[in-house]
Protein backbone atom coordinates (compact mmCIF):
# COMPACT_ATOMS: atom_id res chain seq x y z
CA UNK A 1 0.00 0.00 0.00
CA UNK A 2 2.99 2.08 0.47
CA UNK A 3 4.06 1.70 -2.66
CA UNK A 4 1.02 2.41 -4.19
CA UNK A 5 0.70 5.29 -2.67
CA UNK A 6 4.45 6.71 -3.67
CA UNK A 7 3.65 5.49 -7.13
CA UNK A 8 0.43 7.76 -6.66
CA UNK A 9 2.20 10.86 -5.62
CA UNK A 10 4.95 10.32 -8.07
CA UNK A 11 2.09 11.16 -10.98
CA UNK A 12 1.58 7.18 -11.76
CA UNK A 13 -2.21 7.23 -11.96
CA UNK A 14 -2.98 4.94 -14.15
CA UNK A 15 -2.78 1.23 -11.75
CA UNK A 16 -5.22 3.03 -9.29
CA UNK A 17 -7.40 4.14 -12.15
CA UNK A 18 -7.98 0.73 -13.53
CA UNK A 19 -8.28 -0.55 -10.07
CA UNK A 20 -11.57 2.12 -9.34
CA UNK A 21 -12.53 1.59 -12.93
CA UNK A 22 -12.92 -2.65 -12.37
CA UNK A 23 -14.79 -1.75 -9.06
CA UNK A 24 -16.98 0.44 -10.40
CA UNK A 25 -18.03 -1.81 -12.77
CA UNK A 26 -18.13 -4.85 -10.68
CA UNK A 27 -20.49 -2.40 -7.98
CA UNK A 28 -22.84 -1.70 -11.14
CA UNK A 29 -22.79 -5.52 -12.11
CA UNK A 30 -23.93 -6.05 -8.32
CA UNK A 31 -26.50 -3.46 -8.56
CA UNK A 32 -24.66 -1.30 -6.23
CA UNK A 33 -25.27 1.79 -7.92
CA UNK A 34 -24.18 4.16 -4.70
CA UNK A 35 -20.87 2.54 -5.04
CA UNK A 36 -20.15 2.46 -8.28
CA UNK A 37 -21.27 6.53 -8.04
CA UNK A 38 -18.27 7.17 -5.17
CA UNK A 39 -15.68 5.10 -7.53
CA UNK A 40 -16.94 7.11 -10.64
CA UNK A 41 -16.13 10.43 -8.82
CA UNK A 42 -12.89 9.27 -7.42
CA UNK A 43 -11.89 7.98 -11.10
CA UNK A 44 -12.79 11.92 -11.87
CA UNK A 45 -11.04 13.60 -8.96
CA UNK A 46 -7.75 11.52 -10.27
CA UNK A 47 -8.29 12.97 -13.84
CA UNK A 48 -8.94 16.27 -12.45
CA UNK A 49 -5.33 16.12 -10.47
CA UNK A 50 -4.08 14.55 -14.10
CA UNK A 51 -5.00 17.62 -15.99
CA UNK A 52 -3.77 20.30 -13.35
CA UNK A 53 0.07 17.81 -13.82
CA UNK A 54 1.33 20.69 -16.18
CA UNK A 55 3.05 18.09 -19.07
CA UNK A 56 6.88 19.27 -19.38
CA UNK A 57 8.30 17.02 -21.80
CA UNK A 58 7.58 13.88 -23.70
CA UNK A 59 10.33 11.19 -22.55
CA UNK A 60 8.89 10.95 -19.15
CA UNK A 61 11.94 10.94 -17.25
CA UNK A 62 12.81 12.74 -13.58
CA UNK A 63 14.32 15.95 -13.51
CA UNK A 64 14.30 18.70 -10.65
CA UNK A 65 14.22 22.34 -11.81
CA UNK A 66 16.41 24.80 -9.99
CA UNK A 67 16.35 28.92 -9.90
CA UNK A 68 16.80 31.37 -7.29
CA UNK A 69 16.01 34.87 -6.26
CA UNK A 70 18.61 37.12 -4.41
CA UNK A 71 17.26 40.42 -3.26
CA UNK A 72 20.09 42.52 -3.18
CA UNK A 73 17.98 46.07 -2.48
CA UNK A 74 20.19 46.57 0.36
CA UNK A 75 24.12 47.58 -0.51
CA UNK A 76 24.73 48.79 2.92
CA UNK A 77 24.88 45.48 4.45
CA UNK A 78 26.68 42.28 4.27
CA UNK A 79 24.49 39.90 3.63
CA UNK A 80 21.28 39.55 1.72
CA UNK A 81 17.93 37.11 1.31
CA UNK A 82 18.00 34.94 -1.21
CA UNK A 83 15.28 32.18 -2.27
CA UNK A 84 15.73 28.62 -4.23
CA UNK A 85 13.05 27.35 -6.30
CA UNK A 86 12.68 23.66 -6.97
CA UNK A 87 10.51 22.14 -9.49
CA UNK A 88 9.88 18.63 -9.15
CA UNK A 89 9.32 16.50 -12.23
CA UNK A 90 8.43 12.96 -12.14
CA UNK A 91 7.31 10.86 -15.42
CA UNK A 92 7.15 13.64 -17.49
CA UNK A 93 5.25 15.68 -15.33
CA UNK A 94 5.45 18.63 -13.16
CA UNK A 95 4.17 16.99 -9.57
CA UNK A 96 4.61 19.68 -6.90
CA UNK A 97 7.53 22.49 -6.00
CA UNK A 98 9.63 23.66 -2.93
CA UNK A 99 10.88 27.14 -1.77
CA UNK A 100 14.05 27.68 0.08
CA UNK A 101 14.77 30.41 2.40
CA UNK A 102 18.77 31.64 2.86
CA UNK A 103 21.41 33.89 4.44
CA UNK A 104 23.81 34.90 1.72
CA UNK A 105 26.54 36.76 1.15
CA UNK A 106 25.73 39.93 -0.62
CA UNK A 107 29.14 39.33 -3.01
CA UNK A 108 28.30 35.67 -4.21
CA UNK A 109 27.24 34.74 -7.27
CA UNK A 110 24.66 32.79 -7.98
CA UNK A 111 26.66 30.11 -9.33
CA UNK A 112 28.17 30.12 -5.86
CA UNK A 113 24.84 30.06 -4.24
CA UNK A 114 23.71 27.21 -6.01
CA UNK A 115 26.44 25.23 -5.87
CA UNK A 116 26.90 25.35 -2.17
CA UNK A 117 22.62 24.47 -2.41
CA UNK A 118 22.85 21.52 -4.48
CA UNK A 119 25.56 19.70 -2.05
CA UNK A 120 23.55 20.66 1.09
CA UNK A 121 19.95 19.80 -0.31
CA UNK A 122 21.31 16.79 -2.01
CA UNK A 123 23.21 15.03 1.12
CA UNK A 124 20.33 14.97 2.77
CA UNK A 125 17.27 13.54 0.38
CA UNK A 126 17.32 10.24 -0.18
CA UNK A 127 15.86 10.75 -4.13
CA UNK A 128 18.49 11.60 -6.74
CA UNK A 129 16.59 12.32 -10.33
CA UNK A 130 18.33 11.59 -13.57
CA UNK A 131 18.30 15.26 -14.39
CA UNK A 132 18.88 18.69 -12.58
CA UNK A 133 17.76 21.55 -14.73
CA UNK A 134 19.98 24.42 -12.60
CA UNK A 135 19.72 28.39 -14.01
CA UNK A 136 23.51 28.60 -14.54
CA UNK A 137 26.76 26.57 -14.21
CA UNK A 138 28.00 25.82 -11.29
CA UNK A 139 31.98 25.66 -10.12
CA UNK A 140 31.80 21.65 -8.93
CA UNK A 141 29.66 20.70 -12.21
CA UNK A 142 32.05 17.41 -13.03
CA UNK A 143 32.36 16.69 -9.13
CA UNK A 144 28.90 17.30 -8.35
CA UNK A 145 27.69 15.21 -11.31
CA UNK A 146 30.15 12.40 -10.31
CA UNK A 147 28.60 12.38 -6.64
CA UNK A 148 25.03 12.41 -7.65
CA UNK A 149 25.65 9.66 -10.41
CA UNK A 150 27.23 7.56 -7.29
CA UNK A 151 23.92 8.48 -5.09
CA UNK A 152 21.00 7.49 -7.47
CA UNK A 153 23.65 4.26 -8.81
CA UNK A 154 23.08 5.07 -12.47
CA UNK A 155 24.17 8.90 -14.25
CA UNK A 156 23.06 11.89 -13.22
CA UNK A 157 23.36 14.76 -15.72
CA UNK A 158 23.71 18.99 -14.41
CA UNK A 159 21.88 20.90 -17.74
CA UNK A 160 21.70 24.33 -18.00
CA UNK A 161 19.07 25.07 -20.82
CA UNK A 162 19.65 27.81 -23.26
CA UNK A 163 16.25 27.59 -25.12
CA UNK A 164 13.06 25.38 -25.44
CA UNK A 165 10.71 24.22 -22.84
CA UNK A 166 13.36 23.11 -20.05
CA UNK A 167 14.52 26.83 -20.62
CA UNK A 168 11.25 28.26 -20.00
CA UNK A 169 10.94 26.09 -17.16
CA UNK A 170 14.04 26.88 -15.72
CA UNK A 171 12.44 30.64 -16.25
CA UNK A 172 9.70 29.83 -14.36
CA UNK A 173 11.01 28.51 -11.60
CA UNK A 174 13.04 31.91 -11.99
CA UNK A 175 10.33 34.16 -11.30
CA UNK A 176 8.45 32.25 -8.91
CA UNK A 177 11.20 32.47 -6.62
CA UNK A 178 11.12 36.17 -7.01
CA UNK A 179 7.53 36.30 -6.10
CA UNK A 180 8.18 34.35 -2.71
CA UNK A 181 11.36 36.76 -1.84
CA UNK A 182 9.06 39.87 -2.70
CA UNK A 183 6.15 38.23 -1.07
CA UNK A 184 8.26 37.43 2.30
CA UNK A 185 9.90 40.72 1.80
CA UNK A 186 6.59 42.87 2.12
CA UNK A 187 5.54 40.51 5.29
CA UNK A 188 8.36 41.52 7.12
CA UNK A 189 7.72 44.67 6.80
CA UNK A 190 4.38 44.15 7.68
CA UNK A 191 5.23 42.55 10.74
CA UNK A 192 7.65 45.30 11.22
CA UNK A 193 5.01 47.82 11.62
CA UNK A 194 3.31 45.60 13.52
CA UNK A 195 6.11 44.56 16.01
CA UNK A 196 8.99 47.30 15.98
CA UNK A 197 6.93 49.85 14.49
CA UNK A 198 4.48 49.85 16.98
CA UNK A 199 7.08 49.84 19.74
CA UNK A 200 8.43 52.94 18.57
CA UNK A 201 5.05 54.66 18.24
CA UNK A 202 4.96 53.87 22.18
CA UNK A 203 8.00 55.80 22.68
CA UNK A 204 7.15 58.55 21.07
CA UNK A 205 3.88 58.73 23.01
CA UNK A 206 4.82 58.77 26.27
CA UNK A 207 8.28 60.43 25.83
CA UNK A 208 10.91 57.39 26.64
CA UNK A 209 13.96 56.51 25.09
CA UNK A 210 13.79 52.72 24.45
CA UNK A 211 10.54 50.07 24.90
CA UNK A 212 12.21 47.25 23.38
CA UNK A 213 11.60 45.15 26.06
CA UNK A 214 8.43 45.69 28.74
CA UNK A 215 6.54 43.43 30.91
CA UNK A 216 3.11 43.76 31.99
CA UNK A 217 1.47 42.75 35.27
CA UNK A 218 -2.31 41.66 36.10
CA UNK A 219 -4.27 40.24 39.04
CA UNK A 220 -7.10 37.92 39.36
CA UNK A 221 -9.19 36.88 42.01
CA UNK A 222 -13.13 35.32 41.53
CA UNK A 223 -15.42 35.35 44.45
CA UNK A 224 -12.95 36.15 47.45
CA UNK A 225 -10.78 32.91 46.09
CA UNK A 226 -6.92 33.22 46.36
CA UNK A 227 -5.54 35.75 44.08
CA UNK A 228 -2.86 35.26 41.41
CA UNK A 229 -0.70 37.48 39.68
CA UNK A 230 0.38 37.30 35.72
CA UNK A 231 4.10 38.95 34.54
CA UNK A 232 3.78 38.90 30.51
CA UNK A 233 7.12 39.65 28.54
CA UNK A 234 7.38 41.37 24.91
CA UNK A 235 10.17 42.17 23.38
CA UNK A 236 10.65 44.08 20.24
CA UNK A 237 7.22 43.90 20.34
CA UNK A 238 6.44 40.47 20.28
CA UNK A 239 5.37 38.17 23.54
CA UNK A 240 8.57 36.13 24.75
CA UNK A 241 6.46 33.17 26.56
CA UNK A 242 9.39 31.81 27.65
CA UNK A 243 9.49 34.91 30.18
CA UNK A 244 6.12 34.59 31.53
CA UNK A 245 5.48 34.30 35.23
CA UNK A 246 3.22 33.38 37.65
CA UNK A 247 2.23 34.62 41.05
CA UNK A 248 0.42 32.47 43.51
CA UNK A 249 -0.45 35.20 46.52
CA UNK A 250 1.12 34.37 50.11
CA UNK A 251 1.54 37.70 52.20
CA UNK A 252 -2.46 38.94 51.64
CA UNK A 253 -5.36 38.05 53.05
CA UNK A 254 -8.89 38.50 50.69
CA UNK A 255 -9.07 39.94 47.03
CA UNK A 256 -7.04 43.37 47.62
CA UNK A 257 -5.65 44.23 44.42
CA UNK A 258 -3.52 47.10 45.29
CA UNK A 259 -1.94 44.89 47.99
CA UNK A 260 -1.54 41.96 46.19
CA UNK A 261 0.28 44.08 42.97
CA UNK A 262 2.75 45.31 45.45
CA UNK A 263 3.82 41.65 46.46
CA UNK A 264 3.74 40.49 43.10
CA UNK A 265 5.77 43.53 42.18
CA UNK A 266 8.58 43.27 45.14
CA UNK A 267 8.64 39.56 44.64
CA UNK A 268 9.48 40.02 41.05
CA UNK A 269 12.49 42.93 41.59
CA UNK A 270 13.80 41.23 44.59
CA UNK A 271 13.96 37.84 43.23
CA UNK A 272 17.41 36.42 43.32
CA UNK A 273 18.17 35.46 39.57
CA UNK A 274 19.39 32.00 38.85
CA UNK A 275 21.55 32.89 35.93
CA UNK A 276 22.01 35.18 33.23
CA UNK A 277 19.13 33.52 30.90
CA UNK A 278 16.34 33.56 33.85
CA UNK A 279 13.81 36.14 33.09
CA UNK A 280 13.91 37.72 36.30
CA UNK A 281 17.67 38.83 35.98
CA UNK A 282 16.31 41.22 32.60
CA UNK A 283 15.59 44.69 34.06
CA UNK A 284 12.38 45.54 31.27
CA UNK A 285 12.58 48.91 29.72
CA UNK A 286 8.98 49.91 30.54
CA UNK A 287 6.58 48.55 32.94
CA UNK A 288 3.15 48.59 32.03
CA UNK A 289 0.36 47.89 34.69
CA UNK A 290 -3.11 46.96 34.09
CA UNK A 291 -5.03 50.27 34.99
CA UNK A 292 -4.45 53.68 35.78
CA UNK A 293 -3.15 55.71 38.33
CA UNK A 294 -3.52 53.43 41.57
CA UNK A 295 -1.62 50.49 39.83
CA UNK A 296 0.95 52.57 38.43
CA UNK A 297 1.32 54.56 41.49
CA UNK A 298 1.75 50.84 43.59
CA UNK A 299 4.36 50.60 41.03
CA UNK A 300 6.39 53.57 41.62
CA UNK A 301 6.14 52.83 45.27
CA UNK A 302 7.53 49.28 44.92
CA UNK A 303 10.84 50.73 42.33
CA UNK A 304 11.46 53.81 44.35
CA UNK A 305 11.89 51.43 47.44
CA UNK A 306 13.98 49.53 45.71
CA UNK A 307 15.99 52.41 44.11
CA UNK A 308 14.98 51.32 40.70
CA UNK A 309 14.25 53.20 37.96
CA UNK A 310 12.04 52.29 35.38
CA UNK A 311 9.32 54.36 33.40
CA UNK A 312 5.80 52.87 34.71
CA UNK A 313 2.97 53.25 32.32
CA UNK A 314 -0.52 52.67 32.76
CA UNK A 315 -3.23 50.74 30.48
CA UNK A 316 -6.61 52.64 31.15
CA UNK A 317 -9.95 50.77 29.80
CA UNK A 318 -13.36 52.48 29.67
CA UNK A 319 -16.25 51.55 30.77
CA UNK A 320 -16.97 48.96 28.10
CA UNK A 321 -13.24 47.20 29.00
CA UNK A 322 -11.48 48.53 25.65
CA UNK A 323 -7.92 50.44 26.13
CA UNK A 324 -8.51 54.18 25.99
CA UNK A 325 -5.18 55.10 26.60
CA UNK A 326 -2.07 55.57 28.95
CA UNK A 327 -1.52 56.74 31.96
CA UNK A 328 2.02 58.02 32.15
CA UNK A 329 3.75 61.00 34.47
CA UNK A 330 0.77 61.61 36.40
CA UNK A 331 -1.18 62.40 33.26
CA UNK A 332 -3.79 60.34 30.81
CA UNK A 333 -2.19 60.71 27.34
CA UNK A 334 -5.24 59.14 24.67
CA UNK A 335 -3.58 57.23 21.41
CA UNK A 336 -4.68 56.53 17.68
CA UNK A 337 -6.97 53.70 17.71
CA UNK A 338 -5.85 53.41 14.58
CA UNK A 339 -2.29 53.24 14.92
CA UNK A 340 -0.13 49.69 15.96
CA UNK A 341 0.81 51.31 18.99
CA UNK A 342 -2.80 51.19 20.39
CA UNK A 343 -3.13 48.03 18.82
CA UNK A 344 -0.22 46.63 20.75
CA UNK A 345 -0.78 48.21 24.12
CA UNK A 346 -4.19 46.67 23.53
CA UNK A 347 -2.42 43.00 22.82
CA UNK A 348 -0.45 43.42 26.11
CA UNK A 349 -3.25 44.10 28.27
CA UNK A 350 -5.42 41.46 27.06
CA UNK A 351 -2.34 38.54 27.36
CA UNK A 352 -1.74 39.99 30.83
CA UNK A 353 -5.65 39.03 31.54
CA UNK A 354 -5.47 35.84 29.87
CA UNK A 355 -2.45 34.71 31.59
CA UNK A 356 -3.70 35.33 35.13
CA UNK A 357 -7.58 34.36 34.42
CA UNK A 358 -5.60 30.50 33.18
CA UNK A 359 -3.69 30.83 36.08
CA UNK A 360 -6.44 31.24 38.09
CA UNK A 361 -8.41 28.88 36.39
CA UNK A 362 -5.86 25.89 36.44
CA UNK A 363 -5.64 26.59 40.59
CA UNK A 364 -9.28 26.40 41.06
CA UNK A 365 -9.65 23.19 38.67
CA UNK A 366 -6.63 21.35 40.68
CA UNK A 367 -9.03 22.86 44.08
CA UNK A 368 -12.28 21.20 43.27
CA UNK A 369 -10.58 18.16 42.32
CA UNK A 370 -8.70 17.77 45.26
CA UNK A 371 -10.96 18.67 47.49
CA UNK A 372 -12.99 15.21 46.41
CA UNK A 373 -11.12 12.75 44.61
CA UNK A 374 -8.22 13.37 46.28
CA UNK A 375 -9.82 12.32 49.50
CA UNK A 376 -10.37 8.93 48.39
CA UNK A 377 -8.05 6.72 50.21
CA UNK A 378 -6.28 4.31 48.03
CA UNK A 379 -6.80 7.27 44.69
CA UNK A 380 -3.79 8.20 43.73
CA UNK A 381 -2.70 10.91 40.55
CA UNK A 382 -3.04 7.80 38.75
CA UNK A 383 -5.89 6.42 39.27
CA UNK A 384 -7.89 10.05 39.27
CA UNK A 385 -6.61 10.71 36.14
CA UNK A 386 -7.92 7.59 34.71
CA UNK A 387 -11.68 7.95 36.10
CA UNK A 388 -11.74 11.82 34.93
CA UNK A 389 -10.87 10.63 31.10
CA UNK A 390 -13.46 8.05 31.62
CA UNK A 391 -16.27 9.10 33.56
CA UNK A 392 -15.47 13.60 32.78
CA UNK A 393 -17.29 14.58 35.57
CA UNK A 394 -17.55 13.97 39.48
CA UNK A 395 -20.73 13.75 39.25
CA UNK A 396 -20.48 10.80 36.82
CA UNK A 397 -17.99 8.97 39.09
CA UNK A 398 -20.25 9.89 41.86
CA UNK A 399 -23.21 7.96 39.91
CA UNK A 400 -20.99 4.85 38.67
CA UNK A 401 -21.41 1.08 39.92
CA UNK A 402 -18.80 -0.69 41.49
CA UNK A 403 -18.77 -2.84 38.27
CA UNK A 404 -18.36 0.12 36.56
CA UNK A 405 -15.37 1.84 38.10
CA UNK A 406 -13.40 -1.16 38.49
CA UNK A 407 -13.61 -1.48 34.82
CA UNK A 408 -11.35 1.44 34.77
CA UNK A 409 -7.74 1.68 33.89
CA UNK A 410 -5.82 1.07 36.81
CA UNK A 411 -8.26 0.27 38.81
CA UNK A 412 -9.73 -2.82 40.37
CA UNK A 413 -12.30 -4.28 42.91
CA UNK A 414 -11.24 -2.49 46.34
CA UNK A 415 -9.99 0.84 44.75
CA UNK A 416 -13.82 0.97 43.12
CA UNK A 417 -15.36 0.11 46.20
CA UNK A 418 -13.03 3.21 47.97
CA UNK A 419 -14.74 5.23 45.37
CA UNK A 420 -18.35 4.09 45.78
CA UNK A 421 -18.29 3.59 49.79
CA UNK A 422 -16.85 7.56 49.57
CA UNK A 423 -19.37 8.99 47.59
CA UNK A 424 -22.34 6.52 49.18
CA UNK A 425 -21.73 6.31 53.05
CA UNK A 426 -23.75 7.54 55.47
CA UNK A 427 -23.64 11.17 56.80
CA UNK A 428 -22.28 11.53 60.36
Amino acid sequence: SVAQAVDFLAGNHAPVVRMLEEKMNQASEEMEFEKAIEYRDLIRSIHQVSERQKITNEDGEDKDVIALAVDDADDTVANADAVVQVFFIRGGKMIGREHFFLRVALQDSKSVILNSFVKQYYAGTPFVPKELMLETDIEDHELVEAWLSEKRGQKVYLRIPKKGTKEKLVEMARENAAIVLRQDRERIKREEGRTIGAVHEIENLIGVDRAMRMEAYDISNISGFESVGSMIVYEKGKPKRSDYRKFKIKWVQGPNDYASMEEVLTRRFTHESKGEYDSFSILPDLILMDGGRGQVNIARKVLGELGIDIPVCGMVKDDNHRTRGVYFNNVEIPIDTSGEGFHLVTRIQDEAHRFAIEYHRSLRSKEQVHSVLDDIPGIGETRRKALMRRFRSVENIRDASVEELSQTESMNVQSAEAVYQFFHRAPN
